[in-house]
């Protein structure tokens, strides 16, 4: 059974439905991308499986238990972590304090964590008293990542990382999030970058209008004839 599993998610806002019998799985330390063209759900799929979102129908189930009626902070402390793309630091404090916001529900030494954070991402060791808010782009997103680490997830939920980011910091960003599968941890990402993210990922969603179109592992997406024509720029 998947570590993750959000099936067939029908819902949206208000009245209407953005979400059409979309189903979204993921293994233990596994990267699982959602891509899709503009407009796709994307961003509303992984909202859906975090919680902020009511879904009419279908279920989102963690590591065995039906966790579809749990509230977010719910799924916080089952192990899920979510990185909006937007506003996701704390501009005006430091660092170091944004990752121990990140540990906000643990009662234990936080410590070791936020050293691993630092092994993970170098420069946010060296930057650990300055504000967030005067970091580059990239930084902010080291920073957003390290702190949703800090709660020690078994799900990583991350919504375009590499949203403004140059090309040179969205590798170093895709090389890092290699790294945190490799612990073990699962990895849900929506990404811009379709070619980029699928040739990380392990399994690959193509979302069209809020139900899927293709599902395959990354590299069988890559090769797919119909999906790089239609969605991969050929």
């Amino acid at each position: 059974m998947s570590y993750l599993i959000a099936e067939n998610m029908t819902g949206g806002y208000g009245g209407a439905d953005i979400l059409h019998d979309c189903t979204i799985a993921a293994e233990k330390g596994e990267i699982a991308v959602i891509v899709g063209p503009n407009g796709a759900g994307k961003s509303t799929a992984m909202k859906a499986v975090f919680g902020m979102l009511d879904l009419r129908k279908g279920k989102v189930s963690l590591n065995g238990e039906d966790i579809t009626s749990l509230t977010p902070q719910d799924r916080v402390s089952r192990g899920m972590a979510f990185v909006p793309q937007n506003q996701n630091v704390f501009p005006s404090m430091s660092v170091e304090e944004n990752l121990e916001m990140g540990a906000f529900l643990r009662r234990d030494n936080i410590m070791d964590t936020m050293e691993q954070v630092f092994e993970l991402f170098p420069i946010l060791k060296e930057k650990r008293r300055q504000n967030a808010g005067e970091l580059s782009g990239g930084q902010r997103q080291q920073v957003a990542v390290g702190r949703a680490l800090m709660t020690q997830p078994q799900l990583l939920m991350l919504d375009e990382p590499t949203a403004g980011v140059s090309p040179i910091v969205m590798d170093e960003l895709f090389d890092r999030i290699i790294e945190v599968a490799r612990t073990g941890i699962s990895i849900l990402m929506v990404e811009q970058n379709a070619r980029q993210a699928l040739n990380i990922a392990d399994k690959g969603y193509v979302l069209v209008q809020g139900a899927n179109r293709y599902t395959d592992t990354g590299q069988a997406l890559l090769n797919d004839p119909e999906v790089r024509k239609s969605f991969l720029g050929g």
